[in-house]
């Protein structure tokens, strides 16, 4: 873990493509360190939530190298690994269990601004298209009080209340739930710290704390599967 790390940090400060080519081995050692970890963790998800088993690592890592086509930060690489375990791979939108590894630097670093750790576990469905959060609205005025078990369940994790619509969709009726029935997106969060993220078993305590989460992934998938269309 610690030469993730080292090149994270490392990569923050000199996010160039000069940089990046002269420490090229570097990289390479991060990666495939974070491979092998990314793959523990996916065979233990597997061990726990039966709809993640079709899975292939590859479904599950996303690239280092930024797209900067459409956008006005035009630094060529990411400054985090991640992997995101999901029924139908990360390019679904099906909610699942994220990975999150992105430390920070300190303000004695030569940078504009220091920047905290950001290392984080969340599950759930970042930003579901139309029809899933439409069906997920439906099941939480349906069945809010298994949502909320599902949320309590998960108790080192916080659910997040933001984005949110400002006023009820207008095909459902104001009921108990409504503040969940606005969320535009579900997700279970849990920031890590860097002592977390040192331990030997991490992947064993990385999953263990996913498991927790699965009431809540099932119940979001369970209303996705209802639409029929994915």
């Amino acid at each position: 873990m610690k030469d993730i790390l080292d090149f994270l940090r490392l990569i923050r400060i000199n996010n160039n493509r000069e940089w990046f080519h002269a420490n090229k081995d570097m990289y390479l050692n991060a990666k495939e360190k974070f491979e092998t970890i990314a793959g523990q963790l996916l065979e233990e998800v597997k061990a726990f939530d039966p709809s993640c088993r079709e899975l292939a690592l590859t479904d599950c890592l996303y690239r280092f190298y930024r797209d900067t086509r459409f956008s006005k930060d035009k630094t060529p690489y990411k400054t985090h690994m991640g992997v995101y375990i999901c029924p139908k791979g990360k390019k679904s939108l099906w909610a699942g269990y994220y990975f999150h590894i992105e430390p920070g630097y300190p303000s004695e670093t030569p940078s504009t601004i220091a920047m905290p750790t950001n290392h984080l576990l969340a599950c759930g469905a970042y930003m579901p298209d139309n029809p899933m959060l439409r069906s997920i609205r439906e099941e939480i005025f349906t069945n809010g009080e298994s949502y909320m078990k599902a949320v309590k369940t998960a108790k080192n994790f916080y659910l997040c209340k933001e984005p949110s619509l400002k006023k009820l969709p207008k095909e459902i009726p104001s009921g108990k739930y409504d503040e969940y029935i606005k969320l535009k997106a579900h997700l279970l969060e849990y920031d890590i710290s860097e002592d977390f993220l040192m331990q030997k078993d991490v992947v064993k305590k990385v999953a263990k704390e996913f498991k927790t989460t699965y009431n809540f992934v099932t119940f979001i998938n369970n209303a996705i599967s209802y639409t029929g269309n994915y």
